[in-house]
């Protein structure tokens, strides 16, 4: 049995959307929620207490890819795995790699056997195999953990998007063997997550989703969405692949997004998401706040003296004025990239809370069209 356990708690009335909790080793996840995104074993800016209590992120990311390359797996096995490694206790996913493999298209080769590639960093090669990256992801600890796969860019012809269907199922059978035939490590259990490809075609998609069901993964993921393609185009493939997902495991939509694509998508029902757009973008000096999105190297904020973001419960947001951080901004200040990143994961962590609510209180549908509209509009 996986250790991991889904229960569905409410679905909204008038929308697919879910509350739920997700039981892992390492602790509870209440759904819907957003996944800091920690690349290589840390959350850019953000330091492990921050996380827990400023932003009160539940479940953390790490990456296959990049936690391979550094610090490798001889060290985080020394370290008794990730949580070892970088002190968080909470539940940790990994993503299998398939996407960084994706980006690096021009020095990567494609094959039935697996990927080669060459490292980022010193330009080494390296092979990626399903049974290499579910051994990465053992080593790693991680209590979620990704199947190897395949993702299509956006646009994909027909038979490009077919065949990159087909092979991730035929990777997925391969990593389902491989994990089902090695322990776990470390005390504790992990669970497997298959992906959905079939870029964007609707037949695809449909088989895809079919096909990973018959699996009976503890949950499932959408992958190659967010990728170029029109907002419409991710709407309306997101919705048809949470109809076509096992309705008590949870949904786990790669990469997504915006605060309106989350909501919108929350809407559809997915429970899980993960972005770096709020880190990211906190990094270059955009707020998203509970009021709208803010440029804080504006120069209109120069003597704005108000919080950062008043409508969130978080001490730190309070704290700190708006004028206070973009003088950062202009100094270059490294605190001024660490306020604005837990500004943005708090608020991201706010939202799907907030969302969990109104869903638990039956009002999400009224609430989410009420709120994109002001999450959209620049301050």
């Amino acid at each position: 049995m996986p250790s991991l356990e889904f229960e569905l708690q409410k679905t909204s009335i008038g929308s697919a959307a879910r509350a739920g909790k997700i039981s892992t080793d390492h602790g509870e996840i209440l759904t819907p929620i957003f996944m800091p995104v920690g690349t290589a074993g840390s959350v850019k800016a953000v330091n492990q207490q921050q996380l827990s209590k400023d932003v009160q992120a539940q479940i953390i990311l790490g990456n296959t890819y990049h936690l391979y390359l550094r610090p490798g797996t001889e060290i985080l096995e020394a370290a008794g795995g990730l949580h070892g490694f970088n002190g968080w206790h909470k539940p940790i996913l990994t993503d299998s790699g398939g996407y960084q493999v994706f980006s690096l298209a021009a020095s990567r080769k494609i094959k039935p056997e697996g990927v080669t590639f060459q490292s980022h960093i010193d330009g080494s090669k390296h092979l990626f195999t399903p049974e290499r990256v579910i051994d990465i992801q053992r080593s790693i600890g991680a209590d979620i953990i990704m199947a190897f796969d395949e993702c299509p860019p956006y646009p994909s012809e027909y038979k490009y998007a077919s065949d990159s269907m087909k092979l991730t199922h035929q990777w997925l059978d391969r990593c389902i063997e491989r994990f089902e035939s090695t322990p776990a490590r470390y005390g504790y259990d992990q669970n497997l997550f298959p992906i959905v490809q079939g870029g964007t075609y609707e037949d695809l998609r449909l088989a895809s989703c079919e096909y990973i069901s018959s699996k009976n993964a503890p949950g499932n993921a959408i992958g190659g969405l967010s990728v170029g393609e029109p907002p419409e185009l991710m709407y309306d493939f997101t919705a048809l692949c949470c109809s076509n997902l096992p309705v008590h495991k949870p949904r786990y939509l790669m990469g997504v997004g915006t605060p309106w694509n989350i909501l919108e998508c929350i809407g559809m029902g997915v429970d899980m998401f993960d972005c770096v757009m709020p880190t990211r973008n906190g990094r270059n000096g955009m707020l998203f706040t509970t009021k709208g999105i803010i440029n804080i190297k504006n120069k209109k904020w120069e003597k704005d003296f108000s919080p950062i973001d008043n409508g969130l419960p978080g001490e730190l947001s309070n704290y700190y004025s708006l004028a206070y951080l973009r003088h950062l901004f202009v100094s270059n200040e490294l605190l001024g990239l660490q306020l604005a990143s837990i500004q943005n994961l708090s608020f991201y962590l706010w939202l799907v809370t907030e969302a969990r609510n109104q869903i638990l209180n039956d009002n999400f549908v009224t609430w989410k069209n009420e709120m994109i509209p002001i999450l959209q509009q620049r301050r």
